[in-house]
């Protein structure tokens, strides 16, 4: 089986225009894309600073987007772990992540709400809608607080 040859450095910036303008990316999320295009790490490297310092490529941008999508169905712990994941710096993941823990009750509030419709009746359906919430990455302060604020009076 015959190999591939690399892109050119016009190809392979044509290739990431093309992935950018379809959604935004992370510098590591674009690199691990175009990896294999590349003729090296140093020519996909000085490609990455290039648009990087056009402001094609920015991680702070992607981190704004990631958290406003990730935001309405999921906590602040989740958040932070996506976008991690995505290759975003410690520091700016847990900014962006803190950002959007702010309210993080009410959005609590508002995922019980469509899940379910009715309050819980017995410990048991509290202690599950619990560990669902927690799946979604929300903290026991927020998820007692979502808990006892649907609670009938």
């Amino acid at each position: 089986m015959k190999a591939e040859a690399p892109d050119t450095p016009a190809e392979l910036q044509r290739r990431a225009l093309r992935l950018l303008a379809r959604r935004e990316h992370s510098r590591a999320e674009l690199a691990r894309k175009l990896a294999a295009r590349a003729a090296s790490p140093e020519t996909l490297g000085e490609l990455l600073d290039a648009l990087a310092a056009k402001r094609q490529l920015s991680d702070e941008r992607y981190a704004e987007e990631r958290v406003r999508q990730l935001a309405r169905k999921y906590g602040a712990a989740r958040i932070r772990q996506d976008l991690l994941a995505k290759g975003i710096s410690a520091d700016a993941a847990a900014r962006f992540s803190a950002a959007s823990g702010r309210d993080d009750i009410e959005r609590a509030r508002t995922i019980l709400a469509r899940k379910y419709w009715a309050p819980a009746a017995n410990l048991e359906e509290r202690a599950k809608r619990a560990r669902f919430l927690h799946s979604r990455g929300f903290s026991y302060e927020v998820i007692r607080a979502a808990l006892s604020s649907r609670e009938p009076v």
